[in-house]
């Protein structure tokens, strides 16, 4: 009994794998091998635990480092909706909305469905809409009164015009072809094509500026009538659409927008909205029906005086904003 107790503590540890000694037939008690069996078992789950351990610790010694995230990229151009446009984009409501207050108002024919408006030496030019009810008309602005006066073509439907070095440019809706006339006399020049529906007309010193109800405003030139620029109108990040009616007033560009209450003033480099002119206040004195409209903006350069009309409107108001 000694010398196996001798023998079995002198031996390796791992007893199932030592194939000599199982060789050797010693034969161990039957309370001494269970005792052997139980030891080896914990070593065994001892040892499996640590190779458990160690293949979690190479696998995530091999894993890649999760990517940072990035500083603030100011200097990074998006692209909005095809547009450039820095990070710095103006946010929802950062815009500033002005009011507009009435200063005075005048006599304006309800029967006018106002597509263009402009003044120009002490009178009004007003281009009106619809099928065989279109005219150019020149009014007295005190009155209200149509002192001069042509009838557009049954089928043509009337919208925006501008005056440019001493001609009327028309536009019409959806025959995409404009009229030019004298300006003294209203005697039509000629005609002029564009390639998309018309809407909104003005012009700077060097073009003329169209409106075709998209957010886009094309540069045509006065002479061969081609598309020289395009300029899309936005408010921050979001597309500025349904430009109609324009005015150029101290280097902006002033758009009505049909169906809406607020006049746009776009900066003419970056299509960007600077401020939104609020003039529903003075829509809601007009009674009239969906389609009459807030449409027609005037200025006047030398006394600097502002007017808006609309679709069918009675009035024509004189504002201030601010």
């Amino acid at each position: 009994m000694w010398l196996r107790v001798a023998v079995v503590a002198s031996k390796p540890r791992d007893l199932e794998s030592d194939r000599g000694y199982r060789s050797s037939h010693i034969v161990l008690g039957a309370s001494q091998r269970t005792r052997m069996l139980k030891v080896n078992s914990r070593r065994v789950c001892t040892g499996l635990v640590l190779i458990v351990a160690a293949i979690f610790i190479s696998a995530a010694a091999q894993q890649p480092a999760l990517p940072q995230k990035p500083a603030a990229q100011t200097a990074e151009r998006l692209h909005l909706n095809g547009k450039p446009a820095s990070t710095t984009v103006a946010q929802p409501g950062a815009i500033p909305v002005l009011s507009a207050t009435v200063v005075k108002s005048f006599p304006h024919d309800p029967r006018a469905f106002t597509q263009g408006l402009e003044f120009f030496d002490g009178y009004l030019y007003e281009s009106t809409g619809r099928q065989k009810q279109s005219t150019l008309r020149k009014v007295v602005l005190e009155t209200g009164k149509v002192v001069q006066s042509v009838r557009l073509p049954d089928e043509s439907f009337g919208e925006g015009l501008t005056i440019f070095h001493g001609k009327i440019y028309q536009l019409t809706w959806l025959e995409k072809t404009g009229f030019i006339y004298d300006l003294v006399t209203f005697r039509k020049l000629g005609k002029f094509s564009y390639s998309t529906e018309g809407w909104g007309l003005t012009h700077d010193d060097a073009s003329l500026i169209l409106s075709d109800g998209t957010n886009r405003l094309q540069y045509i030139d006065p002479n061969s009538f081609q598309v020289t620029k395009t300029l899309e109108a936005f408010a921050g990040p979001e597309a500025v659409t349904n430009l109609n009616e324009l005015e150029f007033i101290r280097g902006e560009i002033w758009a009505n927008i049909w169906h809406s209450d607020r006049i746009a003033r776009i900066d003419p480099k970056s299509g960007q909205v600077t401020a939104w002119i609020d003039v529903k206040d003075i829509a809601k004195r007009e009674t009239h029906e969906q389609e009459d409209v807030l449409n027609g903006i005037a200025w006047d350069p030398g006394r600097q005086r502002l007017f808006v009309t609309g679709k069918n409107w009675s009035k024509l108001y004189e504002i201030t904003v601010k």
